[in-house]
């Protein structure tokens, strides 16, 4: 299962009023998904960057049944809490802490956020959606309290079907979310500069 190594990067976590947990998508790494930073209003975060195991949070596909993903998905949201326990235990509340995911990254970072629904920073996702061969409402709970999200996808993308965006929005939403869906047709599976002027405009203001 996942161990906990953190890549960090920005205003150390110690002096930081704001925090951003980053998380990299299948096939990628920490390194990777820091570097988009550079193109976030995020001067004066701390930049957190979790690693999976073998650059892979869980094995099969999001919308694959739960039980073929554990204990890889239990492990890696656990890995999330952990992260997020430290930045609060550091001085920042939930309300400064800010979340980034790509592809798998965006999945985790979405249901992680459902999970645990509350005021935070804002969550921009690049390409995600929640996570299981359907979606599963008692799975989430808590008051998102008008958290800023974005998620941004391609229609048609190869991992995430446009439908599972949708369906995740509106449960997010259901929870009290500030969510904006952008969908570009054919963009395919990136990260376009409009997605990130996105992010900026609306999660990183």
């Amino acid at each position: 299962m996942h161990s906990k190594q953190i890549i960090t990067a920005g205003t150390p976590l110690a002096s930081a009023k704001k925090a951003l947990i980053m998380i990299h998508g299948r096939g990628g790494s920490a390194q990777d998904i820091l570097s988009i930073a550079q193109y976030l209003n995020v001067n004066d975060y701390a930049l957190i960057a979790p690693k999976a195991t073998n650059n892979t949070w869980y094995p099969f596909s999001f919308m694959a049944p739960l039980g073929q993903n554990e204990p890889w998905l239990s492990s890696a949201l656990q890995v999330l809490e952990d992260v997020v326990d430290e930045v609060i235990d550091s001085g920042i509340p939930k309300e400064h802490i800010y979340f980034l995911g790509f592809s798998q990254g965006a999945c985790l970072t979405l249901d992680f956020v459902t999970r645990h629904a509350a005021r935070f920073g804002g969550v921009a996702a690049f390409t995600g959606g929640l996570i299981g061969d359907k979606i599963y409402p008692e799975h989430y709970t808590g008051d998102f309290a008008q958290t800023p999200v974005f998620i941004g996808t391609s229609d048609p993308d190869p991992h995430v079907p446009v439908e599972r965006v949708y369906a995740t929005v509106n449960i997010m939403k259901n929870m009290n979310a500030e969510v904006t869906e952008k969908v570009y047709t054919n963009m395919g599976h990136t990260i376009s500069q409009d997605e990130i002027d996105h992010a900026n405009r609306l999660v990183f203001k």
